[in-house]
């Protein structure tokens, strides 16, 4: 029961094998649950991740260990002051919380929200968010008396179903419907002397984003979340690939970007793709999708489906990967619940016992 598990901080700097044992199971049976079809990422790779400290946030993990089980997983994150983003993001807390299946229905859940309020009078945050794709974490933030904000899905193409002669037509369309507009493509990160004009331009299409009733800041890319995410992909040695479109003034008028990597042969994530608002009704999203998806198909011929994540709300997009093929393959919501809400719902819940 939970009264007889207590959360433990964990370090990845100093977090030993025992500890590593018990994290590397936990995320195999989480993955089993969520994509079970989908490769774990190895050992290795993962322990390097999460030894990389972030520049930007700061971050928090905890776990409730039992007989060398990790039977339930805490992580949380808020805004660093001083950060580009802070001043628009500084009362937002974000969390993920996961209880083993065995586990579930003890409480334990529950029994974390006193630590996230701490957590967050610590910071100052006003505002919790917490994102679920299950059945039982939707029940769960629904009893905490969370709100649903946000719905969103994993959309997936299979690219033995791809009708190659629409790609090839929206390709070469692009050009016609834009004739002044220029289609750059960079495979790796982009050369250290773009980073300042696409830090800037990629910041204002980003924010053009649709995140309906989610509580949200702003959204600030600088060259050194550049040189951070580019030291990221190399720990997991991902193959980065970016594709824009360039006026003749030198805006980038679309963008999109994906990544492979050897460790998932099969499966293609499809980042972010966007179009400046004053650009659209030119076929610019279907230009630069098309022509990414050919590229990818020729380097990577092993790949079997390309993985991308849509809002709900994001008609223009989801239109265009309808007519790709994307199918849902997983839907997912964001809830967030104010602070006052947070402490009332855990005034309710019952004493624990000692």
């Amino acid at each position: 029961m939970a009264a007889e598990l207590v959360p433990a901080r964990v370090d990845f700097q100093s977090a030993g094998a025992d500890f590593w044992k018990r994290y590397h199971a936990y995320r195999r049976l989480r993955q089993q649950e969520s994509r079970p079809d989908d490769p774990v990422r190895p050992d290795g790779m993962e322990e390097k991740w999460l030894k990389r400290e972030s520049p930007f946030d700061i971050q928090y993990s905890y776990e409730y260990a039992r007989d060398g089980v990790l039977v339930s997983w805490i992580s949380a994150s808020t805004i660093k002051p001083g950060t580009p983003e802070y001043d628009s993001n500084k009362h937002l807390f974000w969390a993920d919380l996961y209880v083993r299946p065995d586990a579930r229905r003890q409480g334990i859940a529950s029994a974390s929200l006193p630590l996230l309020l701490e957590l967050m009078d610590a910071h100052g945050c006003t505002v919790l968010g917490i994102g679920t794709e299950e059945v039982s974490g939707h029940a769960f933030l629904r009893w905490v008396g969370a709100e649903a904000r946000f719905t969103g899905a994993e959309n997936r193409l299979n690219l033995a179903d791809v009708d190659w002669s629409m790609v090839d037509r929206w390709v070469g369309e692009g050009p016609r419907r834009s004739p002044g507009t220029k289609l750059e493509a960079y495979d790796g990160p982009l050369p250290e002397a773009m980073w300042d004009d696409f830090a800037t331009q990629l910041t204002i299409v980003l924010n053009t984003v649709p995140f309906e009733d989610l509580d949200h800041g702003d959204i600030v890319v600088t060259p050194d979340h550049l040189r951070d995410f580019y030291g990221r992909l190399e720990i997991s040695d991902e193959r980065l690939h970016t594709m824009i479109t360039r006026e003749p003034d030198g805006t980038i008028s679309a963008v999109t970007d994906t990544t492979w990597a050897p460790h998932r042969p099969t499966i293609v994530e499809q980042r972010f793709t966007g179009v400046r608002p004053e650009a659209r009704g030119r076929g610019l999203g279907k230009w630069i999708k098309a022509a990414m998806l050919a590229h990818l198909h020729e380097l990577y011929p092993e790949a079997r489906w390309v993985s991308t994540a849509n809002a709900a709300s994001n008609a223009p997009m989801l239109a265009i990967n309808k007519k790709l093929g994307f199918r849902q393959y997983r839907a997912g919501t964001e809830y967030q619940i104010d602070r006052d809400g947070l402490a009332a719902r855990i005034k309710r819940l019952p004493a624990r016992k000692p």
